[in-house]
């Protein structure tokens, strides 16, 4: 990997340094942190906690603003909302959700290499500091176990989507640039056996309740949430059962559909703050618009035609806009953008609803079909719509993998992944998308890291 492989040994610190310059200069709402009175250097960055917690937190910024979960035109919600059949695509084709949109990417696509390499720049960041606190003599025991549980949670995240967006991928553990200099790309089995590992060792080692008090920060519930998604990937039915039961268990349902993307939600289990006081939610900048036609993206009309009559979430989580003959429709999950006085909505990443889909298809998959109904219906009265009574259990999986779209979506890729995993993306994706071929389900490896590494070879089919 072209960011990875040109890193040496003596640079060991340089991403942590960088994380940390990006956090003391946009992100103290996090952790009151003053700055470091000495010079950030390898042989001290790792003897304060500030600086350590500072480099986390940089982490968490650039997943805020740049990387995968950001909630801008280059994350995840609206990349795979173009490349799926969730938003519909009217802005000039020099912009990157053109190839997305029409399924026509390149190895040589820039978006796609960002992608890859902002996400392994963050894996090597993550990594610097699991090596930098262990065994250090600057913390405790549990103070090194807790940071380097934050850490492989964030590396764990970051690799589970690389795996579900390129299919096979290097799973990067170290910043040795000579071991990564010729990595080869691991196979399922071993990316999530990796990813569960570390999943496990965060769920162990961080508090129940993260440190920030605002869910900005992963926490034991979060690690626990994540890996009932990872579970359920991996079609370990009973784990994922077992794991979604614990995060519910632990937290509260937000009744009311207006409230459930606010800040305070008592069901948002891991959310990025942003930047700036007011600033509020990139994804509510990057979606909102209020001219027709709109001026870059809408939700297409398939996702809108998919909720059912009386769907209280087409009318809350969904705003149309009309110049009196055509009328388009925007995301309106988050509905406060830049400029007010504070924060009222932060970016959701981790919430309950999903827990409770989770359990639903894992208790189908096991056999215990009034468990998934109750999840499931629990899910749909808020949305005031009927309880869903069919027994059979292709049918109620059907009604879930429904479900997830209406209530998920534009949130970071869910229809795609979704889709991809149960074996019905080109099934979809084919009546909706002309150029569509089976071979869009993974994109390109970026032409220069296979360049780089030839160790990455072969490419994906297709491309």
């Amino acid at each position: 990997m072209e960011t990875e492989l040109k890193i040496k040994n003596k640079y060991l610190f340089k991403a942590i340094v960088f994380s940390i310059l990006i956090c003391l200069s946009s992100c103290q709402e996090f952790v009151e942190l003053a700055p470091p009175n000495y010079l950030l250097t390898g042989e001290n960055v790792f003897t304060d906690k500030n600086t350590v917690n500072a480099a986390i937190l940089g982490i968490y910024a650039q997943l805020r603003s740049n990387v995968l979960l950001t909630g801008n035109s280059q994350g995840l919600s609206n990349l795979m909302g173009m490349y799926t059949d969730e938003l519909e695509f009217f802005g000039n084709n020099s912009l990157p959700d053109d190839s997305f949109f029409k399924n026509n990417l390149l190895p040589s696509n820039s978006t796609v290499a960002e992608i890859w390499n902002g996400s392994y720049d963050l894996i090597y960041a993550t990594n610097a500091i699991i090596e930098g606190v262990e065994g250090s003599v600057y913390f405790t025991a549990g103070e090194a176990a807790q940071f380097s549980g934050e850490a492989k949670f964030l590396r764990a995240l970051v690799h589970f989507y690389l795996y579900n967006l390129y299919g096979d991928i290097p799973y990067i553990t170290t910043t040795n640039y000579i071991e990564n200099q010729s990595v080869t790309r691991d196979q399922k089995e071993t990316v999530f056996d990796n990813i569960i590992a570390d999943l496990i060792n965060a769920r162990e080692n961080l508090p129940e309740t993260d440190i920030s008090g605002e869910h900005v920060r992963a926490d034991a519930r979060a690690a626990r949430a994540f890996l009932a998604r990872v579970y359920l990937f991996n079609e370990q039915w009973q784990n994922a059962e077992e794991m979604a039961s614990s995060v519910i268990s632990q937290s509260n349902w937000e009744p009311n559909l207006e409230n459930v993307f606010l800040k305070e939600s008592p069901s948002i289990i891991f959310q990025l703050m942003p930047q700036f006081d007011g600033m509020n939610t990139l994804e509510a900048q990057t979606f909102i618009f209020t001219t027709v036609p709109p001026p870059t993206r809408a939700l297409s009309t398939q996702l809108i035609n998919s909720f059912e009559t009386n769907d209280l979430r087409k009318s809350i989580w969904t705003e149309g806009v009309s110049d009196g003959n055509q009328t388009f429709f925007y995301p309106y999950k988050y509905k406060h953008r830049a400029g007010e006085g504070s924060n009222s909505e932060y970016s959701v990443i981790l919430r309950l609803a999903e827990q409770y889909l989770i359990r639903a298809e894992a208790s189908v998959k096991l056999g215990n079909i009034a468990s998934a109904q109750e999840d499931l219906n629990r899910i749909r009265a808020r949305a005031g719509l009927t309880a869903i009574t069919t027994s059979n259990a292709i049918e109620l999986l059907q009604a879930i993998l429904h479900e997830k779209q209406v209530e998920l979506f534009t949130e970071h890729g869910h229809r795609f992944l979704d889709l991809k995993r149960t074996g019905h993306l080109d099934t979809f994706m084919e009546t909706v998308k002309p150029g569509w071929n089976s071979t869009d389900q993974l994109l390109p490896i970026p032409e220069k890291e296979i360049l780089t590494n030839p160790n990455l070879q072969p490419q994906n089919p297709g491309y």
